[in-house]
């Protein structure tokens, strides 16, 4: 009986080891297909074996296709439902698919097609009216005039526009004094009347300095003027001037007004004024200022020595209630230099002075 069941389990187990050599034979051919499916494929992430390398042996280290470690000698395919994966879980963001070429094994890439084109096209009526929507209602005519009149023009219609730089009173070591700098032009952007004028003085004194210029001022560029005019001196000894100056914007923002002034008498001097808007917040405003005076040769009567007459460098904190009133302090140093410097001290006067300024500046 014993030797009768140990005939029966022998028989069963010459059957069942060749079945698993061969359902084991049928995997690889499996996998071999796969491969070739893929071979084509060149998707990051995918790092498929070639046709030509062996599969790998039941006990080797399981194959990496960057979907985790995947061990397909333990894989049963067969049993597998591939219509009941779930495909929107897979990380579609981690594949690469502009590097992979989407054709069959052993055929070229498939070429993608444009997209849809606009099946239904615009009306009829789309295009037929006029080029300029207002010549169906006050005529073609009648529009060419105005349109004519605005290329003309270009937007160069005449403005008023008058500033007050600086309107303030200056404490300083003995008396307090006062200044003024305003200037305006009327015109339009590339031709304008300009006017300015400057002046100061000590309180319950006579005005010590005063001028006026008028000038004509010509665009030469973006941002830049090229002036010509007079200038009346108004306290003092009588001069006139002829002018020839420039104003305009210099690059990182600086505001630059520079002038020739030639007298009747002869005298050539010049003034360069320089100044910087530093925004701090959109209501505050620092402006640093420097001016400078030069003399092409000595005038006694005015105080002025030839070369390097005068400096002047102040700083102005402002504080804008609105775009067009800003009061200000701040403090400024000026120096007499040269042969200025000896004319100032043979009238007893300071060679060196500092001003506390409190002001306005104004435009409209």
């Amino acid at each position: 009986m014993s030797a009768h069941i140990v005939c029966r389990a022998a028989l069963a187990l010459g059957l069942a080891v060749p079945q698993t050599v061969l359902a084991q034979h049928d995997m690889h051919a499996q996998h071999q297909g796969h491969a070739e499916a893929a071979s084509d494929e060149d998707g990051e992430g995918h790092d498929m074996h070639s046709p030509d390398a062996p599969s790998p042996a039941h006990g080797e280290p399981a194959m990496d296709h960057g979907h985790g470690t995947m061990d397909h000698g333990a894989m049963d395919h067969e049993a597998m439902d591939h219509e009941a994966m779930d495909h929107g879980t897979m990380d579609h963001g981690s594949m690469d698919h502009g590097a992979m070429n989407h054709g069959t094994a052993g055929s070229d890439a498939l070429t993608v097609s444009p997209g849809p084109t606009m099946e239904t096209p615009p009306p009829p009526e789309a295009g037929s009216g006029p080029p300029l929507a207002a010549d169906a209602i006050w005529g073609a005519d009648a529009m060419r005039d105005s349109r004519e009149a605005i290329r003309r023009n270009n937007g160069s219609f005449p403005l008023l526009w008058i500033q007050g730089d600086r309107l303030e009173t200056q404490v300083r070591e003995g008396r307090d004094g006062y200044l003024w700098d305003l200037q305006g032009y009327y015109g339009t952007p590339t031709d304008r009347l300009w006017l300015k004028s400057e002046g100061e003085g000590t309180y319950g004194a006579k005005v010590e300095d005063a001028e006026i210029q008028a000038l004509y001022s010509k665009a030469i560029k973006p941002f830049w003027d090229l002036q010509a005019g007079v200038r009346q001196d108004l306290v003092g000894p009588e001069r006139t001037y002829a002018v020839l100056g420039i104003q305009g914007l210099a690059p990182y923002q600086f505001e630059l007004d520079a002038a020739l002034f030639l007298s009747q008498r002869g005298d050539l001097t010049a003034r360069i004024e320089g100044e910087l808007d530093q925004r701090i917040t959109q209501y505050l405003t620092l402006q640093p200022r420097v001016e400078v005076e030069l003399s092409a040769q000595d005038i006694p009567e005015l105080g002025i020595g030839s070369g390097l007459s005068t400096i002047e460098a102040g700083l102005r904190l402002r504080y804008q209630i609105a775009r067009e009133f800003a009061p200000y302090l701040g403090v400024e140093q000026s120096w007499a230099v040269g042969r200025s410097a000896d004319y100032r001290r043979a009238d007893g006067e300071d060679t060196s002075v500092t001003n506390y300024v409190v002001g306005v500046r104004f435009w409209f």
